[in-house]
């Protein structure tokens, strides 16, 4: 394998593991071959190989099992989450800045994805997402909070595009905006009859056939969270 200009003993170790993996076609969940193996194929150290499995542990690339060996990993989000709520946190003036930058992501993200999906969604896929808001409007009503109904609301009106990194991805950066709201104390949402409305207007715009519709609903849901972070 080539190595690349600035890349470290280790980086190259780690690309080479990967490399491996891909080669071989091994599936989440897959042993890889054994230490020794790895020293034999890599012409590596034993330590060598030990800390390139531990930095792709990190990455969720591989997952070390204590006492029983090492298995290829499912590759999730879970770094990047870390890393942008890290981020988000660390910013020396601990504004609402942090969140309206992960907000903004979300809403080019969903803009983008409504115009899509609009084309697409079924009458009985579009009576799914009007439940799920009733369900929405009757937990406001007790006074229950439905944080995981407003994100079922948001991963099932694009589950038609049939793209897996589509919820992996929109939920990495709902997870990253709950945790960075919740850590400065700041409000990430109107009132729920409010919340409720807006989803229900894209719910409308979207039987309607109304594409442009959908997505000014989409973008004032949107401008209404960022204007409740920014207050």
């Amino acid at each position: 394998m080539p190595r690349m200009a600035g890349e470290t003993g280790n980086s190259r170790i780690r690309r080479a593991v990967v490399q491996l993996i891909l080669d071989r076609g091994l599936r989440p969940g897959a042993p890889l071959p054994t230490e020794a193996e790895l020293m034999a194929d890599l012409k590596v150290s034993r330590n060598s190989v030990r800390e390139a499995l531990k930095a792709l542990q990190a990455l969720d690339i591989v997952e070390i099992r204590h006492g029983y060996g090492t298995y290829v990993g499912h590759a999730s989000l879970t770094p990047l989450v870390d890393g942008l709520t890290f981020r988000a946190l660390a910013r020396h003036d601990q504004d609402a800045g942090a969140l309206a930058e992960i907000l903004q992501i979300r809403e080019v993200l969903e803009e983008g994805l409504i115009r899509r999906v609009a084309t697409m969604l079924t009458e009985p896929e579009l009576d799914r997402l009007e439940k799920v808001v009733d369900r929405m409007d009757e937990a406001g009503r007790a006074g229950l909070p439905f944080d995981e109904l407003d994100r079922e609301f948001h991963e099932l009106l694009y589950a038609s595009l049939g793209n897996a990194l589509v919820p992996q991805l929109l939920g990495a950066f709902w997870t990253v905006f709950r945790r960075v709201s919740g850590a400065l104390g700041r409000p990430d949402q109107p009132a729920p009859d409010v919340t409720v409305r807006r989803h229900r207007d894209i719910v409308d715009a979207l039987r309607a056939h109304d594409i442009e519709g959908a997505q000014r609903a989409m973008a004032v849901h949107f401008h209404g969270i960022e204007a409740r972070t920014m207050s």
